[in-house]
């Protein structure tokens, strides 16, 4: 089993949660709710692995979780 870091974050103008997965690039997905969101990310993590498996390319690994900080401007 691989482990991928998610980033998630709510539109204030939609309401839909959007997740972001910084290790593999071009993977994202949204939902209604946090839970649809994670549930709809494991599904696009499965995908593009699969994706890029299907290719002949090494399955990409995490090398560390990415820091989450706020900057103020």
């Amino acid at each position: 089993m691989r482990r991928y870091s998610a980033v998630l974050f709510r539109d204030p103008d939609t309401g839909q949660h959007t997740v972001t997965v910084p290790a593999l690039p071009g993977c994202y997905t949204m939902g209604a709710t946090v839970e649809e969101a994670l549930a709809n990310a494991q599904d696009a993590i499965r995908l593009y692995l699969e994706d890029v498996k299907a290719s002949g390319e090494p399955l990409p690994a995490e090398e560390s979780p990415p820091q989450v900080v706020t900057v103020e401007v």
